[in-house]
């Protein structure tokens, strides 16, 4: 055999062994998960073994990873051409993927079942190029966990409408702070994610347009949030001022012990509160906070993306819509408290566990998530970390005023999107 002919064979072994033989055998799809909860993890593996049964001919094989540096090392998977076939991420991650290439387009695979039973503005937000490049998953949103003992102390009847305004929720914390307590508790040491997300409801976008195309707007709508949570801090002295500088997880520990009345948090944090509160702590989830242009938040929902180059693109596909039918969806939001990303799932969940303490709020809201335009921006993460995350933080120590955080964010944006 010639070297030539020796080179072209090696290569056609390497292409036919990285995922089946040639000769029709079972393919191999490696499933690259994020899961770090153990339950979500039992869930995961659940559905997986669920599929390998029924489908001998095409066996997944998970392979767990972690959510530390999960960009990085997908960058460098992708590099090196040993990314996974099955993608576990984020669409705020993986919009950039798909934008340089990396992921399948899967709007071929999405049955048209699914596609009616995922919300227009979630879909949205794994839609690039009028490409699906993600099946999303699991969502988050921001509500509001109080402490139903103190709220009746204070004379306040515990909101039960569909949703609750934000006026609402400040008048609240005006009459709960009494008594050495303060009305609400939000761990806004990284206070970009809940300002940008929040900002619908007030009619805020940030961003106009796409890519290096994308225009920054911080008016009205993007202002009223930031010069709310102000208010209540600075004027009404309703928040505790520590939680202002620590994580959400921090601020959980002064509502267990009764300093605050209220707290802000991602849904997610049901979970630990359930687990962690002290023992006959009778907390409740408030409905869905609504602004003046309602109660909508951007979504950036957990994702599964398929590599561009997997030999098994097509397979890959039908695991993934296996893998998000309503009764799999179901099992793992439960897990990992979080919200389903198809209706049917949400709606099944409800069903199941809407009765338990904190779960009808939490399941309502994801049916005012929408599409975040963060998400197709190319430098928003940049922008987030090194320049709204200090000025947002600037902003609620008083040492600039709403003038100076609106001229930060804006000059800050348009100098890194040169």
């Amino acid at each position: 055999m010639t070297a030539a002919l020796a080179a072209a064979a090696s290569l056609l072994f390497t292409a036919c062994s990285s995922g089946g033989d040639s000769a029709g055998g079972p393919v191999t799809l490696k499933f690259q998960s994020l899961s770090d909860q153990p339950a979500a993890i039992a869930a995961t593996n659940k559905i997986v073994d669920d599929w390998n049964k029924a489908h001998p001919d095409v066996k997944v094989e998970v392979v767990q990873a972690g959510w530390d540096g999960v960009y990085d090392k997908l960058i460098t998977q992708f590099n090196a051409g040993s990314a996974p076939d099955i993608i576990h991420y984020e669409a705020a991650g993986v919009v950039p993927f798909a934008k340089d290439g990396y992921l399948a387009d899967l709007t071929p695979y999405l049955s048209e079942q699914k596609k009616t039973d995922i919300p227009k503005g979630v879909l949205d937000s794994v839609t690039v190029d009028n490409q699906v490049i993600a099946y999303p998953t699991e969502l988050q949103s921001y509500v509001v966990f109080a402490n139903r003992a103190l709220l009746q102390k204070a004379g306040v009847t515990v909101p039960a409408g569909d949703t609750m305004t934000w006026d609402q929720l400040r008048e609240i914390a005006k009459a709960t702070t009494r008594d050495g307590a303060y009305g609400l508790g939000w761990g806004l040491s990284s206070p970009t994610a809940a300002m940008v997300a929040l900002a619908p409801g007030f009619g805020g976008k940030y961003f106009d347009g796409t890519g290096t195309d994308a225009k920054i707007s911080v008016g009205q709508g993007e202002m009223a949030l930031p010069q709310l949570v102000d208010a209540m801090a600075h004027q009404d002295n309703s928040i505790l001022p520590v939680t202002l500088t620590q994580s959400g997880s921090k601020a959980l520990a002064p509502f267990y012990a009764g300093q605050t009345a209220m707290t802000i948090q991602g849904s997610f944090q049901a979970a630990n509160i359930a687990k962690d509160a002290p023992a006959g702590f009778d907390w409740v989830v408030l409905p869905p906070l609504a602004g003046p242009a309602g109660p909508a938040q951007a979504a950036n929902p957990q994702t599964l993306s398929v590599n561009k180059d997997s030999a098994h693109v097509e397979q890959a596909a039908q695991f993934i819509e296996f893998f998000t039918n309503t009764e799999n969806l179901a099992a793992l939001n439960e897990a990992d408290a979080l919200i389903p990303a198809t209706t049917s799932a949400r709606e099944a969940l409800t069903t199941k566990l809407g009765a338990q303490n904190g779960w009808k709020e939490i399941l309502s809201s994801g049916q005012y998530l929408t599409s975040a335009p963060y998400l197709f921006v190319d430098k928003y993460a940049q922008w987030k970390d090194t320049v709204a995350t200090p000025a947002y933080q600037k902003f609620l120590a008083k040492q600039i005023d709403a003038n100076g955080l609106s001229k930060e964010l804006t000059d800050g944006w348009n100098s890194i999107n040169r």
